[in-house]
């Protein structure tokens, strides 16, 4: 399936009937007089949270939705029948923004999260709704109020604990199918990746993490260069970043500090916030690298590039070291999560707010 993460739609909430005006006159019948009834509100249009989609392709080619009206009301009493309601499945972390002005209607952060993007119409009264004991005979009714009309701007940001960042071929794809449930495509070619890879790392009984994969960055991605560019919002929501390097390049004359130090540089210039995330440095492809060789080799990465936080040596291929890294980062993200929960007071020893 292609991967989209990105859609504009026009939703059109149903407007709402019109009110009738009729009079109920009927020879030897009693009780006549209005019995216009009131219109039926239009349908509204719903996004809910689906977590059993990824991409947002379904609406590359259908982009237009209107929700029915409501019936009319009519006499006899009959007040008009609802219009249907029309729900819209999106993946779970969509941005919903109004594409003229930008702002942000709504983020589904939770499968099974259901919001309205489009109100009906209320239904037009009918002349039975102005009876009363001064005004008998109403002749009064009202239109229903139109629809909600919108042109939405829909952004997927794919919700995963932690990224992948890297320079193109740095095995970002090879590591996350060695942890993973995921299986993206790998070879030895640069953007392989075309697309984020989100992949399910099982540490234990109910002890698990996502890990996102996205296309890798190059010099001058921040202003669109390539194509991991493209996603890099998609790491705004992660918790950790895995900084991948290449410590045995396929051209001798590229130099992974380098490489390193330009992707970090990227980093800041496209979100200030994901610059300060935490990122771990992951030395990669040490299996290409001779065993005498490698304590040297990666000395001399970590203090040219002035790293002060952990590191990890490991090969994606053969996966050497890489159950220690799942570990800590494991415990990493639940001691995060476990500092983001909110903190249950006792009612008998809470503090009043105007308490001094």
């Amino acid at each position: 399936m292609k991967f989209v993460d990105e859609a504009t739609i026009d939703v059109a909430a149903g407007d709402g009937g019109n009110g009738c005006a009729s009079f109920r006159h009927e020879k030897y019948k009693e009780f006549g007089g209005p019995d216009g009834g009131d219109g039926g509100r239009g349908g509204n249009i719903y996004a809910v949270a689906d977590a059993s989609l990824n991409t947002l392709v379904d609406f590359r080619y259908t982009r237009r939705f209107e929700a029915h009206r409501g019936e009319h009301g009519k006499g006899s009493d009959m007040f008009g029948v609802k219009g249907d309601d029309i729900v819209l499945k999106m993946p779970v972390g969509t941005i919903i923004a109004d594409a003229e002005t930008g702002e942000v209607l709504h983020e589904l952060l939770q499968p099974g999260e259901q919001v309205t993007i489009a109100k009906g119409g209320d239904g037009g009264f009918g002349n039975m709704h102005y009876k009363s004991s001064t005004n008998r005979a109403p002749r009064q009714k009202t239109m229903g109020w139109t629809g909600e009309r919108r042109t939405l701007k829909l952004e997927l940001k794919v919700l995963a604990d932690v990224g992948l960042l890297g320079m193109p071929n740095a095995g970002k794809s090879t590591l996350i199918s060695a942890i993973s449930n995921a299986r993206p495509k790998i070879a030895d070619y640069p953007f392989t990746t075309l697309h984020p890879n989100l992949g399910v790392v099982r540490v234990g009984p109910e002890k698990s993490f996502v890990v996102a994969d996205v296309p890798g960055l190059i010099e001058g991605a921040s202003e669109g260069a390539g194509l991991g560019h493209q996603f890099l919002r998609h790491l705004q929501r992660t918790r950790l970043l895995l900084h991948l390097v290449d410590v045995a390049p396929f051209d001798e004359g590229v130099d992974p500090v380098v490489q390193a130090k330009a992707i970090v540089a990227e980093l800041k210039k496209f979100d200030q916030s994901l610059y300060d995330k935490p990122r771990w440095l992951v030395l990669n492809k040490l299996d290409m690298v001779p065993t005498d060789e490698r304590e040297a080799r990666v000395k001399d990465i970590v203090k040219r590039l002035k790293y002060k936080g952990p590191v990890f040596e490991i090969s994606a291929l053969t996966r050497e070291g890489c159950e220690l890294l799942v570990q800590k980062v494991y415990q990493h993200i639940a001691q995060v999560h476990k500092s983001q929960q909110p903190v249950e007071v006792d009612p008998r020893f809470a503090v009043a707010p105007d308490a001094n």
